[in-house]
């Protein structure tokens, strides 16, 4: 490797002195003998003034992810117009699932060069997790604004719109609005937002999941509202919402609101324009009330986009995606058709029941037996093949995942640090790790939120510097590894089961309780997370597609009422379409939620 160009040597320069050159030499772990200095002390000079003078320079921002032209709905022009966004009143805000509301789409000018994609989501409400760029809206992230590179008060305002933005717009959509997530995503409950905790929408002080939490709930006072033939708490819901998933993020949420979830394979929809925690984990996906509106959601989103290092060689372009509405619906016909016709024409589902995620710890019986019976019953309805396998690596997934990636997700998660291969990164969002992120005021808000957020710094500080780069390394190649027996069981079955989380939503905690049982406040938040994602995680590191179907009831663990429970159907990396088939045969069986039941006596 060589140097661009070498500065001037008889140029003093006031930020790279001897000094720092010996300073930076002693915190490497070697000497720079008196005959070097002059020759390392050029090649850094050189190598600041390189890197300063392109910091200099005019950002840039991919034409692809230019914001799309757009009206907003309560204008009576017609002609393309700035966005116009507002924070809810809380008393419309009853969930606290929205961060901000809009109500836009998009439209065709005569000089533009966009053109609609498709009408797929004509007139559909839509809203997606706050980590995803929508622009001309302030981007939270769940946390405060200096902590993402405001220099003040305000939040920064998004120059772009991300990919799945883009592809929602140009389909159709209505855009409703941002909804609320987790500190910097790093929760599975829902408790941890700077905008306060959000209410699941079938009982109120009660979790409804993260760190999609604002999308799910939203999605789930819809599902609620339905079900129960009453006007949703929050006027504007959506049937659809977009989130983010690296841990299990969309799926936990969706159990616990009793919806649909998919996390869809990795790669297959661009993650481009949304914040993440680590490229080798992010994905994003949809939650609804119905599989058909995940599958067109599906159809919508999934495909290459030029930008995204996410998505590789298996990923398709964008002219061979999968109609999976289209396909859904022919398969829905024909299955509908043998079933009536009584003559089974076509060869039954195979179901793998994965035996060790119904006892992962934190498994709660009532939650397994659920997830159990609903399987037998209504995919036994249909005709399939339902059997116990065991993946023994399942029950090591979860520690495989933080094992893989813990070491690195603090910088990328909330440093600020850029993915090590070519990415277009979110440009408002710039925090810098040195002013913010190593201060008191840092730990001290974050801490009372999400200590998760304070001990993933220090983890990724601690394994950094007591264990070498070989030990991630080969926590990766057991990545593969999982890959490989989840593969193996594939090869046997067309789809894996298992409960989406080991119980039912718990209770939201009083954050304002500094003290409880014994446990400070922080040790009492990371209680309540510990082990919620361990059915979730391992797929995230292997990439496989996960849905979430909301498969039926079980008491809450303080037995004040019953909650809905979800089931996780995973299938082959890029058979997304075996998994939303397998979960219509599952409903086709009767399988669903069901009608929620009395709380226990």
């Amino acid at each position: 490797m060589s140097l661009a160009s070498l500065s001037d040597p008889t140029v003093d320069d006031p930020v790279v002195t001897r000094e720092k050159l010996h300073d930076l030499a002693r915190r490497n772990g070697f000497q720079v003998a008196p005959q070097h200095e002059a020759a390392y002390l050029l090649g850094l000079r050189s190598s600041y003034a390189i890197a300063t003078q392109i910091d200099a320079l005019p950002d840039y921002i991919d034409p692809r992810l230019r914001v799309v032209p757009t009206r907003n709905e309560n204008d009576s022009a017609t002609a393309a117009s700035p966005r116009k966004y507002s924070r809810p009143d809380p008393a419309d805000n009853p969930l606290n699932a929205w961060c901000h509301q809009c109500d836009v789409t998009a439209v065709v000018e005569p000089a533009s060069t966009e053109s609609p994609e498709s009408s797929l989501l004509k007139g559909r409400s839509v809203v997606v997790k706050d980590t995803v760029a929508v622009g001309g809206l302030p981007q939270t992230l769940g946390t405060l604004p200096e902590f993402i590179g405001s220099s003040g008060t305000e939040y920064p305002v998004s120059p772009i719109d991300a990919t799945v933005v883009r592809r929602l717009l140009l389909a159709g959509a209505r855009l409703k609005g941002t909804t609320t997530c987790e500190h910097f995503s790093l929760s599975p409950m829902s408790f941890s937002s700077i905008w306060g905790p959000v209410h699941n929408p079938w009982q109120r002080g009660y979790n409804s999941g993260g760190s999609s939490s604002g999308s799910a709930a939203l999605v789930g006072e819809q599902m609620r509202a339905a079900a129960t033939k009453a006007v949703p708490m929050t006027l504007g819901a959506p049937l659809i919402a977009i989130g983010g998933d690296q841990a299990g993020s969309i799926r936990v949420p969706a159990a616990y609101c009793g919806i649909y979830g998919l996390k869809p394979t990795f790669g297959l929809v661009p993650y481009t324009g949304v914040a993440g925690l680590l490229p080798m984990i992010d994905h994003v996906g949809p939650l609804a009330t119905s599989l058909d509106d995940i599958a067109l959601c599906l159809t919508v989103l999934a495909g290459y986009d030029g930008l995204d290092p996410r998505m590789g060689p298996e990923s398709p372009l964008r002219e061979h995606v999968v109609a999976y509405h289209e396909e859904l619906q022919r398969f829905t016909e024909a299955a509908t058709a043998e079933r009536a016709s009584l003559t089974p024409r076509s060869r039954p589902l195979r179901v793998g029941l994965i035996t060790e995620s119904f006892s992962i710890p934190g498994t709660d019986s009532n939650n397994a037996a659920c997830v159990r019976a609903a399987v037998h019953n209504h995919f036994g309805a249909m005709g399939a093949v339902v059997e116990d396998v065991s993946v023994p690596l399942h029950s090591l997934g979860a520690a495989i995942w933080t094992a893989a990636v813990r070491n690195q997700m603090a910088s990328h998660a909330f440093g600020g640090r850029a993915p090590d291969v070519l990415a277009h990164d979110l440009p408002h969002i710039t925090p810098d790790v040195r002013v913010h992120h190593k201060s008191q005021p840092f730990y001290d808000v974050v801490t009372a939120h999400n200590p998760s957020v304070v001990l993933a710094t220090m983890v990724e500080t601690l394994l950094g510097e007591e264990l070498p780069y070989a030990a991630q390394n080969k926590a990766r190649r057991h990545v593969l590894q999982l890959r490989a027996a989840y593969d193996a069981a594939l090869a046997n079955y067309d789809v894996l089961v298992s409960p989406t989380a080991p119980a039912v939503a718990p209770p939201l905690p009083d954050m304002t309780d500094r003290d409880m049982d014994g446990w400070s406040s922080a040790e009492r938040l990371l209680r309540l997370a510990a082990g919620s994602i361990n059915n979730t995680a391992p797929f995230n590191a292997t990439g496989h597609p996960a849905l979430s179907v909301p498969c039926g009831w079980a008491p809450s663990l303080d037995r004040q009422c019953m909650l809905p429970v979800g089931m996780q159907i995973v299938g082959k990396r890029f058979d997304d379409l075996g998994v939303l088939k397998a979960a219509r045969v599952f409903e086709l069986g009767g399988g669903g939620l069901g009608q929620r039941p009395l709380p226990p006596s």
